[in-house]
């Protein structure tokens, strides 16, 4: 009889925590803390395999004028994208109105969990480029800060040559032993996809969509309309074929999409990039780059949530006021998603500028659980098209060679 993968494995845990979420939920409750073993297990293994990841990605190549190239090529992509998903969830919420009938009610203003939430200036998405520490970055899981430093760290490198070859050495050795602890923590996945599928459910997850399906529904048309119109078209130029793009993306996608949580889809999908034979100098730099800046799912999500709360308010935008909208959510979603709570900042803040209730909040995180698991599926989905269209417009050699079962792989980790 055949073996299970690794991906049949995900599934099974999938189904099993929702059977056990609707049969008993009170025991499906208690699974919290091993749904967060896997996920701490996940982001302990972020902040060092970036750090190796990408300063071997950069001084390794020792051509800071092709590196400065494909930075450049890369924001330039990101910023294009973005974009894009930004337009495509402001016209399809200005096209399905999913606000109208909607009623807000301002009793849910002081249910919401924001805390001591602000309006996000720009200043202050500015000043959470740079961290106070290399050290603090990485206890916070602060990708972005991370990226900056290490992307300074690896120029340094590049620059000095032989003298920084022992911390170039140690930071390829770091990498390829975060890889090979990845191994080990992939297969916990189907533990803490279980769990944490058992926990939505038990808390009312299928349950969620109610009066505000039609929220719900726009934003799944938004992200279906992307995804056919933007990221398909960018994947057939990358000229990458149809079965290694799966091979590629089917255990990221599967534990981003179950545990809703973009982060645990980095360490395996950086690894399959490069044990597919995309170059380290392509995988280390743009992959780490996009959990910062390419966030495409959560990009458009922002104007809908924005939108729908007009209309349920009974605001009719202008054309003006549309378009301020528009370029202030340019700029602030770009740097902001590796800012805590980054979605709802930008919200709060675009709400604030157009005079809009803040009630409308409550009602976007009362089916929160039914739209993030596709957002996060869509953030994937861009994070997996961006190397391989970066690497195309660099003219490096494009992943072709299969990939190895998982089975094969953590044998070998294991000898």
């Amino acid at each position: 009889m055949k073996k299970i993968n690794l991906t049949g494995w995900i599934i099974l845990g999938m189904v099993c925590g929702i059977a056990a979420g609707l049969l008993a939920p009170n025991v499906a409750r208690e699974l919290t803390p091993l749904g967060n073993i896997f996920l701490r297990a996940v982001k302990a293994i972020m902040a060092p395999l970036i750090f190796g990841a990408l300063i071997s990605a950069i001084a390794g190549t020792g051509d800071l004028k092709a590196m400065g190239r494909l930075g450049l090529r890369t924001f330039v992509y990101f910023w294009i994208v973005t974009t894009l998903a930004l337009a495509c969830g402001m016209l399809t919420a200005l096209a399905m109105k999913p606000g109208l009938g909607v009623m807000l009610t301002a009793a849910k203003t002081n249910d919401l969990p924001l805390g001591n939430v602000t309006p996000m200036s720009f200043g202050a998405m500015l000043e959470q480029v740079i961290p106070n520490s290399l050290i603090d970055a990485m206890a916070r899981g602060d990708v972005l800060q991370i990226v900056v430093f290490c992307t300074a760290l690896g120029v340094a490198c590049a620059t000095l040559g032989e003298p920084a070859r022992p911390l170039v050495s140690f930071a390829e050795a770091l990498a390829q032993a975060m890889f090979r602890v990845t191994h080990y923590v992939m297969w916990l996945a189907p533990l803490g996809v279980a769990a944490a599928v058992a926990v939505t459910v038990a808390n009312g997850g299928l349950g969620a969509l109610g009066a505000l399906g039609k929220l719900v529904m726009t934003l799944y048309v938004a992200l279906a309309l992307f995804t056919l119109l933007v990221l398909l078209p960018l994947f057939l130029w990358s000229r990458v074929s149809w079965r290694q793009f799966y091979q590629l993306m089917r255990e990221p996608f599967l534990l981003a999409v179950t545990t809703t949580s973009s982060g645990v889809a980095l360490p395996p999908l950086l690894e399959n990039l490069e044990r597919a034979g995309l170059s380290k100098r392509i995988s280390g730099f743009v992959l780490p780059a996009c959990f910062c800046f390419n966030l495409t799912g959560t990009t458009l999500y922002i104007p809908i949530a924005v939108l729908f709360t007009a209309q349920a308010a009974g605001v009719t935008l202008s054309v003006k006021q549309l378009a301020l909208l528009f370029v202030t959510l340019m700029i602030t979603s770009k740097g902001a998603p590796a800012v805590p709570r980054s979605s709802l900042l930008i919200i709060v803040g675009a709400l604030n500028s157009l005079h809009l209730p803040l009630e409308g909040v409550a009602l976007l995180l009362s089916v929160e659980v039914a739209m993030d698991p596709v957002r996060t599926g869509v953030n994937i989905l861009g994070h997996g098209v961006a190397p391989l269209v970066i690497a195309r417009w660099e003219s490096e050699p494009l992943p072709a060679a299969p990939l190895l079962q998982d089975e094969q792989l953590v044998w070998e980790a294991m000898q």
